[in-house]
């Protein structure tokens, strides 16, 4: 009955130190192949970086290297039936594209000063669906506080400024006129954005976690001002992702290290999870609703099942010695439990979860012999005729999973938010 991750392989990328691994991404369509990015999170010593594609199928040597000038931050693969294109932020603040198809290790793009690349480092980047001229396009996030997006034209990038990542106290206190709040160091300036993910059933919504603990709702149709604020996370937000299943439900990991995961239409946390490190990423497992993992600065991965349990991890493990892991990703397939973790001496290593972290709940099947009865109508209360309701599908169930487990959270949170502001019972003078 035990709980734990199967070590598989360990990718080393060729002739490259002393680099961190700073992104990981599979491939969606050829699913035994991802990207790794390797680049330095020691800011007082950049250097050049790469991006190594490696294969489950021949983990000694990577399918393709490419090299770039500054080190490589962040990475992201285009969704079929384009998946050999990958978009690559880098410390220098350029975006570049690379098709993995291709012989060349050139870019097919790259930003510039020019073509208006960032003045800080791109800490994440993703692609979004062709727009409406059918041209590839992606958007990027940076210390700078800016959010872009980013259409590939013939030979060049074209960008266009999405949403101005402004601290609100700042906005508050210019609207007062407020000059002395203006001295606060946290009023000059923008928020710089580390990390964002875009809304799976709402294209146009996302959030975005911040250098100072803030995550900002944000819609791509209104970039004037922020559609809400969360405020529970007192450092850097490091990673932030939609539940693959359930669209109002998203997770954040922090340097304050701790995991939450919240309800977009609410603005304070339904879980928290206190993991005792900087939590340097987290991940919605992509067969379960209620499954993450997360990593830590002291070398930990953990996984929950809140399904299971909503307050202890079902697998905390030590993985490396004398590293800081930096990275983690679920293989993309729903039937596949391989997940990959990587770390400040630039190795990944891919472990399979064992059975008791995989849980998935079954869709409902029909047997064979009974597709004709299920066609036929049933009777209901009244004695009249009512078709059969279909059989669920996994999705359906697994949002069904999650809204028991809001429901069942929301119940506690209510009973013990009653229980603290009840008034002390009287008692009698002696």
């Amino acid at each position: 009955n035990a709980e734990y991750m199967g070590p598989l392989w360990e990718f080393v990328p060729p002739k490259i130190k002393k680099r961190h691994v700073t992104a990981l991404a599979w491939n969606p369509e050829h699913t035994d192949l991802f990207a790794v990015g390797l680049g330095s999170y020691d800011f007082a010593h950049q250097t050049s970086g790469a991006v190594c594609c490696f294969s489950l199928k021949s983990p000694t040597y990577p399918d393709v290297l490419y090299t770039t000038d500054s080190g490589v931050m962040c990475l992201h693969w285009h969704a079929p039936p384009h998946s050999s294109l990958l978009a690559v932020g880098c410390y220098d603040g350029s975006v570049l594209v690379f098709d993995a198809k291709l012989s060349t290790t050139a870019p097919l793009f790259r930003s510039s000063v020019r073509t208006g690349k960032h003045a800080d480092p791109v800490w994440q980047v993703v692609w979004q669906a062709d727009d409406l001229s059918k041209k590839h396009n992606f958007y990027s996030v940076s210390s700078d506080g800016l959010i872009k997006a980013w259409t590939l034209v013939k030979s060049e990038l074209q960008y266009s400024d999405v949403v101005t990542l402004t601290i609100p106290q700042a906005d508050a206190a210019r609207a007062q006129g407020s000059v002395d709040a203006l001295t606060e160091p946290e009023f000059y300036g923008l928020a710089g954005g580390l990390c964002f993910d875009f809304n799976r059933a709402y294209e146009h919504l996302f959030v975005v976690g911040t250098e100072e603990g803030r995550i900002h709702k944000c819609s791509k149709a209104y970039n004037a001002q922020y559609l809400e604020t969360y405020e529970g996370h007192t450092m850097a937000v490091y990673a932030v992702q939609w539940n693959p299943y359930h669209p109002r439900m998203f997770i954040s990991c922090s340097a304050d290290w701790t995991v939450k995961i919240w309800d977009h239409t609410a603005k304070h946390p339904l879980f928290s999870f206190d993991l005792n490190n900087s939590v340097a990423d987290v991940a919605w497992a992509p067969y379960s609703s209620t499954v993450f993992a997360a990593c830590t600065a002291d070398g930990k991965v953990f996984v929950y099942d809140l399904a299971v349990n909503k307050h202890e991890p079902l697998c905390e493990q030590k993985v490396g010695k004398g590293v800081r892991l930096t990275h983690l990703a679920f293989n993309a397939r729903p039937d596949d439990y391989t997940l990959i973790v990587g770390d400040s001496k630039g190795i990944v290593r891919s472990f399979r979860l064992s059975p008791n972290l995989r849980r998935i709940v079954q869709a409902d099947a029909v047997a064979p012999q009974s597709v004709l009865a299920a066609a036929e109508p049933s009777l209901d209360i009244d004695g009249e005729n009512k078709p059969k309701a279909p059989p669920k599908t996994r999705e359906q169930l697994e949002l069904e999973k999650f809204d028991a487990l809001i429901a069942t959270q929301s119940k506690a949170t209510a009973t013990a938010a009653a229980t603290s502001v009840a008034p002390a019972s009287p008692t009698s003078s002696p």
